[in-house]
């Protein structure tokens, strides 16, 4: 299983950036996806998840509104528009399947 995600970087507050997650070495299209983050000194959060064919998704509760996950699954590919980004999203950002595989993450960081 290999996941590279990309896509992260330094945003003012406000302003917007994709993520995307290469997938590689499983059935992508059959699994379930999730991406996680670690704020500075924290533990590792679930952000939002995607079924298989996603047209179910879910969401926690302080990007509800903001974030949207989706995947295309003829280019094994997961993603995460992240929208009004705020301080609090500053984090390293990680994708993942429901059996503990994830990727090496990448950096989000929102200051002005």
């Amino acid at each position: 299983v290999q996941l590279v995600e990309s896509g992260g970087g330094l945003v003012q507050p406000g302003g917007s950036l994709r993520l995307s997650c290469v997938a590689s070495g499983f059935r992508f299209s059959v699994s379930y996806m999730n991406w996680y983050r670690q704020a500075p000194g924290k533990g590792l959060d679930l952000v939002c998840s995607i079924s298989n064919d996603g047209t179910t998704t879910s969401y926690t509760d302080p990007v509800k509104g903001r974030f949207t996950i989706s995947r295309d699954n003829a280019k094994n590919t997961l993603y995460l528009q992240m929208n009004s980004l705020k301080s609090e999203d500053t984090a390293r950002y990680y994708c993942g399947d429901n059996f503990g595989n994830r990727g090496q993450g990448t950096q989000v960081t929102i200051s002005s």
